[in-house]
């Protein structure tokens, strides 16, 4: 599925590599899902943009040396990252989303065309732009084809596609709609990211932490548990405590034994009822999301879960963009590309 576009503008940005690195920057970072990938894929990190105080908090806790800018991305000048080779970026989802009445362009929240201005200002090589599904709707065609217009017009070449986060590891379907922009020649060398990868069901993704406490029914609820999870729901500031999403969405919270009503402090302990319906932790869900143990959420346990949900999968990232590093670097694309897996799988064992 791809919107075309046809390269009509000369261009000048060449990638400045860092040794054989190259660089980038992420804006509407949040909890750090996408700069994890980014990372991971051997991109040497140049600033994250981010206006929540949490979650900027987050990205200095774990990650001390990332320049983090804490403000609104409308009041950043971009040519302080003039000549980056990549900039990424999620900016908030709310004006495609359902629950955000799907008000596109008439929504304030929405971002894309300061996006746009940040694109042209820095002129990078490359852009990767992620949102909901909802984008790739026809509802969306007219609002979809400008931002595709106005970045053909900045001298880069579009392809699009809704990729599922399941198909790269990631315990949970989540379904992203990805932009990939790239400047000639570069956007004939780049090839969407293939994997076969079975994802692990929510038993194997979070067992062990299930079971950490000493719950004596872990092993019939990882019997139960025995599917990838439904797509966790982030939510936003303007609506109450953590769960896991609607009504519709709890059902299938509780056909894999978990009460979706909201986020527990701790594992089921031993005095939690054999069939009991547990909730999970923000570890829990932060391992569903795909993000490393070691990865630290600043702020209480509303925003941290914000952080969470609104994230993208570190393996979603740093499949795309290792594409694009490696159409950028003029290597050949491997045929078994590097996996991202932070699990630790439970076994009954």
């Amino acid at each position: 599925m791809a919107d075309s576009s046809i390269y009509n503008g000369n261009h000048q940005s060449m990638p400045q590599q860092h040794g054989n690195a190259l660089t980038a920057i992420d804006i509407c970072s949040g909890g750090g899902g996408e700069a994890i990938g980014l990372e991971a894929a051997g991109f040497i990190h140049q600033g994250s943009i981010e206006i929540d105080a949490s979650a900027c908090q987050t990205l200095r806790l774990n990650r001390p040396s990332w320049r983090v800018i804490e403000g609104d991305i409308r009041a950043v000048n971009g040519l302080d990252f003039r000549g980056i080779d990549l900039l990424a970026g999620g900016v908030p989802c709310p004006p495609f989303t359902i629950a955000g009445q799907q008000l596109g362009s008439d929504d304030e929240r929405d971002l894309f065309p300061e996006a746009l201005r940040l694109i042209e200002q820095a002129r990078p090589v490359a852009v990767m732009l992620e949102n909901v599904p909802g984008l790739a709707t026809a509802k969306f065609a007219a609002y979809r084809g400008n931002l595709i217009l106005n970045l053909d017009r900045l001298g880069y070449q579009v392809q699009w596609q809704v990729l599922n986060s399941s198909a790269f590891g990631v315990p949970q379907l989540w379904p992203r709609f990805v932009l990939v922009a790239l400047r000639y020649p570069y956007a004939d060398a780049f090839h969407w990211p293939q994997t076969n990868l079975i994802a692990p069901t929510v038993g194997q993704a979070i067992g062990d932490l299930m079971g950490s406490r000493g719950w004596q029914g872990v092993v019939d609820w990882y019997r139960k548990a025995n599917s990838i999870a439904p797509t966790l729901v982030g939510g936003s500031k303007k609506h109450g405590g953590p769960d896991l999403g609607p009504t519709r969405a709890r059902e299938q919270w509780k056909a894999l034994g978990v009460d979706g009503r909201g986020i527990a402090d701790l594992p089921p302990g031993e005095d939690f009822p054999l069939d009991g319906l547990p909730r999970l932790t923000l570890s829990m869900a932060a391992r569903l999301q795909a993000f490393p143990d070691t990865w630290t959420f600043a702020g209480g346990k509303t925003a941290a879960y914000r952080q969470i949900g609104n994230a993208l999968p570190p393996p979603l990232a740093q499949a795309v963009s290792e594409a694009i590093l490696t159409a950028l670097a003029g290597r050949r694309q491997s045929d078994e590309p590097k996996v991202y897996q932070p699990f630790l799988l439970y076994s009954e064992a």
